[in-house]
């Protein structure tokens, strides 16, 4: 990934994230924890926004629906970015936290927790 690209992605990442937690309302969205990484196709014609989220999993494919339809909106408000082209949009659920958690889960259950230095 080019240079350019990565700070494409991190200016929309912090955008969008302005834009989802001060000026979207939808009670769907309470859930929503971080948006983590935004990955952009090298054309930027679209870009994936991965979300972490609390609760249980319909809660969060309830989120991920309601920014996905709010994802019109949101590139709306992008284009005070001023970038060449504003790329399209969709949102989906990052499972790395997740499975972080179970992994030092795992790891607790067998004796080997990283966070006591044990390893």
């Amino acid at each position: 990934m080019s240079r350019r690209l990565e700070r494409v992605n991190m200016l929309l990442r912090e955008e969008i994230s302005r834009i989802v937690s001060t000026e979207l309302t939808d009670p769907r969205l309470m859930t929503l924890r971080t948006i983590t990484r935004v990955e952009s196709s090298a054309d930027l014609s679209n870009a994936k926004v991965y979300v972490s989220a609390i609760g249980e999993v319909s809660n969060k494919n309830d989120m991920v629906i309601a920014l996905n339809s709010a994802s019109g909106i949101i590139r709306k408000k992008l284009h005070q970015l001023k970038l060449k082209k504003i790329p399209r949009i969709s949102f989906a659920i990052d499972e790395s936290l997740t499975r972080g958690d179970e992994i030092i889960k795992i790891l607790d259950d067998i004796g080997l927790n990283p966070s006591e230095g044990s390893l």
